[in-house]
């Protein structure tokens, strides 16, 4: 299949608070699991430091746990904030994923999402998006670089600094986590690195969609690069069950305590509003296509209007979330990886193929096997006699059936 859709998970976390945080991990960790085995193909998993709804704090660490319970998934950081380390250890730390992961590390990078934890740091909001482009450009310098570097950043100093230790991969898959304003966009295009959109899903983000990546192109060509479409990835809320109604049902009590508690009530958005009605969120939500709700056959034709609405992108990132119980997500990314994936990754065509030939060709087919198989009784004058005593067809010729009774009954 030419343009083959990747297909993953984002999760932030995004976990109601009042459950341990212990046992949130736990299950985390077994959705990485649930991924692999599905057939997934990316695990992004975020950084946050306040708002008590995303409890970790490190992905590289939480990544390198899935890492021994994980066989093939790739993992990715989603994101890390560079503002908020020295760029050293950031490159650093995903050589060591790459590692323990025997290849599978992907990073992904922010300025920071949370304002909160910008504050706790001393770090000034207005100064994070070129904190984040000048980190990237000197993390890129050491992934790929030989030769010590030696430099006075704007919140690092570098002296004769190079990786001891190389990665796994001979490059390691990057990404800048791009919202509404263009400079995740930019920023990706500047450096020839992918793209994580991760408010596709808000009306302003699906509108923008093609806007945006305008954007990456255009940092591209004014920096020498391409910007490939097939690195762009883009993070959707996802739920999928009997029916479109079945699927609102499902998620209504859950997506209204996410927007109500956390993004309204921690984080204070300014576009946020209260939602009355859970049900009432998840049905609009889907019309919008702010979500992708209902059986598999619904998330086909959306996500097929969402490549036209981008102009095509390369891998479909599912928002993990806590908006219905645990079977039913869980049940969800099933359905997924059972009937969606194949569809978008060309591992159905061969086989519709096949049924469509044989289906035109039946009577030619079958008119053959029955003269084969006619021809071959012809030869047995034992089996010509049970022919003629039966009036099924060499298709259907049942066994001769013992007239004995159990016990030696007649």
């Amino acid at each position: 299949m030419e343009n083959r859709l990747g297909f993953g998970v984002f999760l932030a976390p995004h976990h109601p608070m009042g459950e341990h945080p212990t046992l949130q991990l736990k299950r985390d960790l077994e959705l990485a699991t649930l991924l692999d085995d599905l057939g997934y193909d990316e695990f992004w998993v975020g950084e946050h430091h306040s708002g008590g709804w995303e409890t970790i704090a490190s992905p590289e660490m939480f990544l390198a746990a899935a890492a021994m319970k994980t066989q093939r998934i790739m993992l990715g950081t989603g994101v890390v904030s560079i503002p908020y380390h020295h760029p050293y250890t950031v490159a650093q730390r995903i050589v060591m994923l790459d590692h323990l992961s025997r290849g599978r590390a992907m990073l992904g990078v922010g300025p920071g999402a949370l304002p909160s934890d910008a504050f706790m740091l001393g770090i000034d909001p207005m100064t994070q998006r070129e904190q984040m482009d000048e980190g990237l450009g000197v993390i890129r310098r050491l992934l790929s670089e030989r030769e010590p570097i030696t430099l006075d950043g704007s919140w690092y100093k570098l002296r004769d600094a190079a990786l001891h230790l190389r990665p796994v991969q001979r490059e390691i898959p990057m990404a800048v986590a791009s919202m509404i304003s263009p400079s995740g966009m930019k920023c990706a295009g500047k450096h020839g690195v992918g793209v994580l959109s991760v408010a596709s899903y808000s009306e302003a983000g699906l509108t923008a969609l093609k806007t945006q990546w305008s954007f990456a192109e255009g940092a591209a060509s004014e920096s020498g690069r391409r910007a490939d479409r097939a690195t762009w990835r883009i993070v959707m809320p996802f739920h999928l069950s009997d029916s479109r109604e079945q699927a609102w049902r499902e998620v209504a009590d859950g997506l209204k305590r996410w927007n109500n508690e956390y993004v309204v009530g921690i984080l204070g958005r300014p576009d946020g509003k209260i939602y009355d009605d859970g049900y009432a969120a998840a049905r609009v939500m889907d019309e919008f296509g702010g979500g992708i709700f209902g059986t598999p056959e619904d998330a086909i034709v959306k996500l097929e209007k969402l490549q036209e609405l981008s102009g095509g992108f390369g891998t479909i990132l599912a928002f993990a979330h806590d908006w219905a119980p645990r079977e039913q997500m869980w049940r969800s990314y099933e359905l997924i990886a059972r009937f969606v994936i194949p569809h978008f990754q060309g591992q159905l065509e061969s086989i519709d193929r096949s049924a469509a030939h044989v289906t035109a060709n039946k009577e030619k087919f079958m008119s053959a096997a029955t003269g084969a198989i006619m021809k071959a009784i012809s030869s047995d004058q034992r089996a010509m006699e049970a022919l003629a005593t039966t009036q099924a067809g060499p298709f259907n010729i049942a066994p001769a059936q013992s007239t004995a009774q159990p016990g030696g009954g007649k």
